[in-house]
């Protein structure tokens, strides 16, 4: 079934759908997009990554890590809202961090892929995330055991680094983490 969009998604919209529902909400270019609640499998991944960031981070208190569901708003006109899986945002850039939400970008965008969400987090969410300038996207993919990086230069993400499940993953936004994904998957 198509519906007839009359005009873009706005934050005041947003913030009027109902809370704590099974889905999660998300508008890109003011086009709303809804979730069901992530597998357990997502859930285990994103949460053994989450792990790594909070146990580097308590040794090296270099910035904020935040785990879904996070309001990160990229723009207000027009809107761009997302809930990504993870992300990280360096003492630098804490001033973007409020007491309700995330406004602007982070450093560290984390998506964990899934049947429903794949197309959306490697089209409209990279394109998205690159427009917003967000220095590294991270693309974890559960079914390959596999996490790509793009990291940004000259405004545009470049060719993925990629690691696989008996790789050791290592980010230059955030020198000495090292995280084995032989742990994560």
């Amino acid at each position: 079934m198509t519906m007839l969009k009359l005009q873009a998604w706005t934050y005041e919209d947003y913030l009027a759908l109902p809370e704590g529902g099974p889905l999660r909400y998300e508008v890109i270019d003011g086009e709303l997009y809804m979730t069901p609640a992530p597998n357990t499998r997502h859930q285990r991944i994103i949460g053994n990554i989450y792990l790594h960031f909070r146990t580097f981070l308590n040794h090296q208190p270099i910035g904020e890590v935040f785990l879904s569901p996070i309001d990160v708003i990229l723009s207000l006109n027009p809107l761009q809202y997302v809930e990504p899986d993870l992300v990280f945002v360096s003492k630098e850039r804490s001033f973007i961090v409020t007491e309700r939400n995330i406004q602007g970008s982070p450093d560290i965008v984390v998506e964990i892929l899934s049947e429903g969400t794949e197309k959306r987090d490697r089209r409209e969410k990279f394109s998205l995330y690159e427009r917003s300038g967000v220095p590294e996207y991270w693309i974890v993919d559960p079914e390959k055991e596999a996490i790509q990086i793009f990291q940004m230069s000259d405004g545009c993400y470049q060719a993925p680094l990629e690691f696989g499940k008996k790789d050791v993953l290592a980010s230059s936004l955030l020198p000495g983490l090292s995280i084995s994904l032989s742990e994560v998957f």
